[in-house]
């Protein structure tokens, strides 16, 4: 089991997710809404748009861009189920347990933090 250190390091070696910070947009709407609140939205959409075991629109459900947390998604590869299971070897077609939500909202957290720590 990797951590987050190591799972960021190793997303920073992938050119495409290399690529994804956040806009100055983003930086702002986080700094408005505070830390607590982007981790329950981060929370509500790995709940809606990830954990369940089939998800219909897979591979299409997270937008490129519109929030700091759909960012995240696309630069730590969990974005989709088939992400998840190509970067994270989590299976597709199992409903995500509470604890595996967790982790991957960690994830986006730590990489948020650093992303708002990076000087433009």
């Amino acid at each position: 089991m990797q951590t987050i250190d190591q799972a960021l390091d190793k997303l920073q070696r992938s050119d495409f997710r290399a690529g994804f910070h956040l806009s100055e947009k983003d930086r702002t709407y986080v700094r408005e809404k505070g830390m607590d609140t982007i981790r329950r939205h981060a929370e509500d959409f790995v709940r809606q748009r990830l954990a369940p075991a089939v998800i219909p629109n897979d591979g299409r459900q997270t937008p490129m861009r519109g929030h700091p947390v759909f960012r995240a998604q696309h630069a730590c590869a969990c974005c989709c189920r088939g992400c998840l299971n190509k970067w994270y070897r989590v299976p597709k077609g199992i409903a995500l347990s509470p604890q595996n939500q967790k982790r991957i909202v960690d994830l986006l957290m730590a990489w948020i933090v650093r992303e708002m720590q990076r000087t433009v």
